[in-house]
């Protein structure tokens, strides 16, 4: 079928759209923003329309509006703020799981009936590029009734239902600056870092400010789940090359892309960059494929074992879980990798009213109803702006001995304290 003979109108795309459906979205940037734009249109006209989406990145009016609570039920893989302003409507929830089997496990409670999400316009063989994303994108779409694909000229180079032709901007995430936090503990894990590496960065000051400390390595390879504006940077000036690694030799392996439009530009048509499905790309076994893995996250808050809540304030959710347990684990299966999980030492967090009190990130337990993200079996090293502790193979006492001397020099006693008197660790007598 020829590419004209499929598109369609939006309002024709939501005509297709029945009670008790389920859409799933595209992830990101590769959301359909035209549809999604337009589907609070459906409200009262249809019921129980259930919509998951991951990492969305505009305030569609479903979302928010309180006549569409009835019409649609708001799933979430990764909360962000985007979500949480939508979350006392009452209609919106999130779906545990890991990056690498999020697909699989969703599609196996609730079968998506549309599937909607852009990519790029046709080439002259009819073929499209699903561009920024194919972490679940293309699992989904095989999985699907319906696939309906906004053709839009700004996604870089399937069975499909329908186009919807569109042109608007991709979201855009510009680089942060890197406070001296940033910088610190940025310095410490490059530190770690050698050349021939393969590294895993994620999106932030603490992961931007890594990248900045890597421009005098050489030869590193890149497989990751998401590719970033300063991967971009390293590539340009020849520190990131590919050439040494085991499983995808010469190419930037990665599921999705977020970044500035410079970046999208960068990717178009790029052979260097590889964009694969995620059930590939945070599969451990395959992380683990590649010699001298690193991977690097953040989290939240970490207890005196080693427990990482890195997705929720206590029981609210704030964003998910992620890749993080899926390359954690696998940086730590792979020949000489390492695993990093980075936090500040402190944060500052409001008590009552407009008052804020800085409070310790490393603490004796996590906040009441807290999710632990990274099991204490998984941690490797974690680091703040104060230090880097290796956990790997420590037994408790370790442990705590190890995190109190990163945590902040003012929080320090009082940790101890309460390390004994929970029971954690027994007070030597002697």
């Amino acid at each position: 079928m020829s590419f004209n003979k499929k598109i369609i109108g939006v309002d024709e795309a939501l005509g297709l759209v029945k009670s008790g459906m389920h859409i799933v979205s595209g992830l990101g940037a590769a959301e359909g923003a035209l549809f999604l734009g337009s589907l609070h249109k459906l409200a009262g006209k249809v019921t129980d329309v259930s919509v998951t989406t991951c990492l969305p990145m505009r305030q569609f009016e479903y979302m928010t509006d309180e006549k569409c609570v009835g019409t649609f039920n708001q799933d979430g893989w990764f909360f962000n703020s985007t979500l949480r302003k939508s979350f006392s409507l009452g209609n919106v929830s999130h779906v545990p799981q890991q990056l690498s089997t999020a697909a699989f496990k969703r599609i196996w409670h609730k079968k998506p009936n549309i599937y909607i999400g852009n990519c790029s316009l046709p080439d002259k063989h009819g073929f499209v590029s699903l561009g920024v994303s194919d972490t679940y994108e293309k699992y989904v779409i095989e999985n699907s009734d319906i696939v309906i694909l906004e053709a839009n000229p700004a996604v870089p180079r399937t069975d499909v239902n329908y186009f919807i032709s569109g042109e608007y901007d991709l979201p855009e995430i510009p680089d942060g600056e890197c406070n001296e936090k940033d910088i610190a503990i940025g310095n410490k894990i490059a530190e770690y870092i050698e050349d021939g590496d393969c590294i895993q960065l994620g999106i932030g000051g603490i992961p931007n400010a890594v990248g900045k400390a890597l421009y005098s390595k050489k030869h590193l390879g890149v497989h990751t789940e998401l590719f970033t504006t300063e991967m971009m940077n390293l590539t340009r000036a020849g520190v990131i090359d590919n050439s040494l690694k085991n499983v995808n030799k010469g190419k930037s392996v990665t599921t999705m892309i977020l970044g500035t439009r410079e970046l999208y530009d960068f990717v178009d048509d790029n052979v260097g960059v590889e964009v694969r499905d995620g059930r590939y790309t945070n599969d451990s076994y395959v992380i683990g494929s590649n010699d001298n893995m690193v991977s690097i996250n953040t989290t939240l808050e970490v207890d005196l074992t080693g427990q990482c809540c890195s997705e929720s304030l206590g029981s609210k959710q704030f964003s998910g879980s992620g890749g993080q347990a899926d390359t954690a684990i696998g940086a730590q299966k792979s020949k000489n990798g390492r695993s990093f999980i980075a936090l500040y030492s402190t944060a500052n967090v409001k008590t009552d009213g407009e008052k804020r009190e800085e409070v310790s990130k490393i603490v004796a337990q996590l906040k009441p109803g807290a999710a632990v993200t990274l099991s204490r079996n998984d941690v490797q090293y974690v680091v703040t702006e104060y230090g880097v502790a290796d956990l790997r193979g420590c037994n408790i006492r370790e442990r705590v001995d190890r995190l109190v001397n990163i945590a902040h020099p003012k929080f320090r006693e009082e940790l101890l304290r309460q390390a004994y008197e929970l029971g954690i660790v027994a007070k030597k007598t002697r």
